[in-house]
């Protein structure tokens, strides 16, 4: 079905349902960033493949909004005849709603695709308008979508505490105590990364993160009620959840959820990232919603030492797989003939030979020359660039192992020489320097992401340039590649860094149309006490043990003490990581590794 027939075929069921217009963002019933292919409303409609976006559909015109990541992939993916292409940040949804609404309109919202917060803002704007924000059930999306594929059902697995490093019923207990310092009788979890982390389980529902789609009650005793198919769950996984855990069906939610409300209850409710349909359900029955974090959040976050130590371990052997790929790509892309997807394919069966390795985290961003310069891009058939000489390539990517999650982006020159030389290792430099400001950062407790992020930009800054994405993201434990509630963003929570958080450090540079620049890193938050310090200070601890390109780094851009640092980094990976490379391989990374 053509995109405009889809587009018609959902106007008309939205007349007969006597709607104005529908909000259908990409999400699933659980606001995942990766959602499964039966969830994806946004792309079916629109054929936008990113990771984050809105449209709104009305009778006579429609709009998707997207990030500063998405804006070259939505027009390349969107057909602007049919959609106004618009930046969620410089002209976002609610403006839009507020100008295109008509008194009286009625837009229809999904509650399980929603959170309260962000329904509250395109409510104000619905409402100035003298329109209305309405609850609909079913979507309307899924009477059209008529090929949908199946919900996932992936069998729940148990994840060992000898990478987890604390049992599920400890979890259970210590946040369980937390909800009731909180004066709630029970808290919705609706994140399937919080509910495996609580009960140490994994599953296979969801496209680069091992969770199985469910939502859970937890009380302030520490006992847990999991909503899913019990079919899913096999007697050793049963029995690893032990007596604490009760099993029910989906269709057994709404009866519990009322159930607290008929106790009159206190329930958190995260209203950033549980759907709207959990606090209007608990109200409607008499429950009292209090709106707070996710209390598994905050402390899934935190990684103990056990998860630490496997954290380091996953990037040892990831930085293995990664070297192999660059001392290979090296050989064989000048000759000519490699393309991004053999690339990617053939960094990610390096990557499955390791031990421990479950799948990649995130789909490779696999970009030559102009594909580069697109931020998320995703290589298709339709898009497959061949890696040519003279030219930048980009590669992000990362895996999932047993004992941790990796993420790492390197960007290499193809071949020896380029025309745009020049003006490349400048850009790359700065964006070195903005990456090694964050490598070598102390600062005091209680600091968060958003007030050191700026310090990545500076060099770029300097020269009147930018980039428009964050600077860094928190990472989990054999978890979501993208995990909060922290990062290094303008846009992320002011919830202070603590020791154990994982983050990403990745600057980046993008010349439309003509190549992109990302250097990331995984970074450790570690106690970093020094003397004359006044107070305790915090630094991070550098996980990935990848060379970064020296043809394309220009030091006398640097100062001493940035040579310094990345003459140790590279001394570093070559003797971490030199040893358990072949002869071959070896004599490449020492090359790679040499000091500046």
């Amino acid at each position: 079905m053509k995109p405009e027939r889809r587009l018609a075929d959902l106007r008309a069921v939205l007349k007969r349902r006597s709607l104005s217009g529908l909000l259908v963002p990409r999400a699933d019933e659980h606001l995942n960033e990766y959602i499964p292919a039966s969830a994806d409303r946004l792309r079916w409609l629109t054929g936008f493949t990113g990771s984050a976006g809105l449209a709104i559909v009305l009778a006579d015109r429609a709009a998707v909004f997207t990030d500063g990541r998405y804006q070259l992939q939505i027009r390349a993916e969107v057909d602007a005849a049919l959609f106004e292409l618009r930046h969620a940040i410089d002209e976002p949804a609610d403006a839009w709603l507020a100008e295109a609404l008509k008194p009286g309109d009625r837009l229809g919202y999904d509650p399980w695709l929603h959170a309260e917060e962000a329904l509250a803002k395109l409510r104000r704007a619905v409402e100035r308008a003298g329109a209305a924000l309405v609850p609909v059930e079913p979507n309307p999306v899924d009477e059209v979508w008529t090929d949908r594929p199946p919900a996932p059902a992936s069998p729940v697995v148990p994840h060992s505490a000898v990478f987890s490093g604390e049992e599920a019923a400890a979890k259970r207990v210590r946040i369980g105590e937390a909800v009731a310092r909180a004066g709630a009788a029970a808290t919705v979890l609706t994140a399937p990364e919080s509910i495996a982390w609580l009960l140490n389980i994994r599953g296979d529902d969801v496209p680069y993160n091992p969770v199985a789609l469910a939502f859970a009650l937890l009380g302030a005793d520490g006992q847990v009620t999991l909503f899913l198919d019990p079919t899913r769950i096999d007697p050793a996984t049963r029995a690893h959840l032990g007596n604490g855990v009760t099993v029910e069906p989906r269709a057994a939610l709404a009866p519990a959820l009322d159930r607290l409300g008929a106790a009159r209850a206190a329930v958190l409710v995260d209203p950033r990232t549980a759907p709207a349909w959990f606090a209007e359900r608990l109200r409607a029955s008499g429950a009292r919603v209090l709106a707070e974090p996710d209390p598994v959040a905050l402390p899934k976050a935190i990684k103990n030492t056990v998860e630490q130590a496997g954290a380091r371990a996953a990037h040892r052997r990831d930085a293995v797989a990664v070297c192999r790929f660059l001392a290979w790509l090296e050989r064989a892309a000048p000759a000519g003939g490699l393309t991004e997807i053999a690339a990617a394919e053939r960094l990610r069966a390096l990557r499955a030979e390791g031990e421990r390795f479950r799948g990649e985290s995130f789909p490779a961003i696999s970009g030559a020359g102009p594909n580069g310069a697109i931020i998320h891009y995703r290589v298709s058939e339709a898009t497959n660039r061949p890696l040519a000489p003279g030219e930048l390539y980009l590669i992000d990517s990362g895996a999932q192992y047993l004992d941790g999650t990796t993420d790492v982006t390197r960007t290499v020159l193809i071949g020896e020489t380029a025309g745009e030389l020049v003006e490349m290792r400048d850009r790359y430099t700065r964006v070195l320097k903005g990456h090694i400001a964050i490598a070598t950062l102390r600062w005091p407790r209680g600091v968060a992401g958003p007030h050191v992020e700026t310090m990545a930009r500076r060099a770029l800054w300097d020269v009147g340039l930018d980039y428009d994405h964050g600077t860094g993201h928190g990472v989990g434990s054999y978890l979501s590649v993208h995990e909060g509630p922290t990062g290094l963003s303008r846009a992320a929570l002011p919830i202070p860094l603590a020791p154990g958080m994982i983050l990403s450090n990745e600057p980046g540079f993008y010349a439309p149309g003509r190549w992109g620049i990302r250097l990331e890193n995984l970074l450790l938050v570690v106690d970093a006490p020094f003397a004359g310090a006044a107070r305790p200070f915090l630094g991070f601890e550098t996980l990935t043990l990848v060379p970064f390109d020296r043809r394309l780094i220009d030091p006398e851009l640097l100062t001493v003490p940035e040579r310094s640092w990345i003459d140790a980094y590279h001394a570093r990976v070559a003797h971490e990581v030199g040893p358990l490379l072949d002869p071959a391989d070896r004599m490449w990374l020492a090359s790679a590794c040499r000091p500046l």
